[in-house]
């Protein structure tokens, strides 16, 4: 892909969007974590909550990748997981918008 230029409006848009992407993600798996610990019973349990974290954390790092160099696919990446909408990202340039919609039907 060429090099994407991002004006300064579109940075700070951008910014607001991977910042809210990244909380509905994160209250989810707050959320998700707080019903298992529920029904945490046994130590195999608190041991297989402490893998599904570590696999989560680990998937979320890579995911939310802030470079401007990658930031279509992120943002395609979130809008496929329903972490966004098509909606939200309307603050982008037409040509951007196309592409992650384009990305994320893949």
């Amino acid at each position: 892909m060429s090099e994407i230029n991002w004006s300064e409006n579109e940075k700070k848009a951008a910014d607001e969007i991977f910042k809210r992407a990244y909380e509905r993600e994160i209250n989810s798996l707050i959320e998700e974590v707080r019903q298992k610990a529920i029904d945490t019973a046994e130590i195999d349990d608190l041991w297989r909550l402490h893998d599904f974290l570590s696999a989560r954390r680990h998937e979320i790092d890579g995911k939310y990748d802030y470079r401007y160099s990658v930031l279509i696919f992120v943002f395609a990446r979130l809008l496929k997981e329903g972490w966004l909408s098509l909606d939200e990202l309307k603050a982008l340039e037409p040509n951007k918008l196309a592409k992650i919609n384009a990305l994320a039907r893949m």
